[in-house]
């Protein structure tokens, strides 16, 4: 029952982002690094998942990732980041504002524009090569 219901809430999530949190990327490597790098690690949601109680949003959000379980050792590595207190740091706006979700997945806006991103990069350098033929 709680597997199902941590599910169903974290969906409720999903369906219901906001563009706006783009803008707390844009522009910013670290940000962006450490968003790479949540995609790109082990995150588990827990076992055993503590007892639900509360229906408005942040108390839904607190508890998924009361129930969310990730290496911070991983994340440092991964996202080059130099020490634990800064992983926090960093990870406090991508958590409460919803960029990051507790199953190691991400905004879907915020990911449409990372790949928007990277589509520019890889276009503005294939002009770049084209024009030193």
């Amino acid at each position: 029952m709680s597997e199902s219901l941590y599910i169903e809430k974290l969906n409720w999530f999903k369906q219901n982002e906001k563009p706006e949190t783009v803008l707390l990327i844009a522009d910013n490597p670290d940000r962006i690094k450490l968003v790479i790098a949540w995609t790109n690690s082990n995150i588990e949601r827990s076992k055993n998942l503590t007892t639900f109680d509360g229906e408005s949003e942040n108390n839904i959000w607190d508890w998924l990732w009361e129930n969310t379980n990730y290496s911070k050792t991983e994340l440092k590595e991964k996202g080059d980041i130099p020490s634990e207190i800064v992983l926090e740091n960093r990870m406090r706006p991508l958590i409460g504002n919803r960029i990051i979700y507790p199953d190691g997945t991400v905004n879907s806006y915020v990911q449409k524009y990372l790949r928007e991103q990277v589509v520019k990069l890889f276009s503005t350098k294939a002009k770049k090569t084209a024009g030193k033929v």
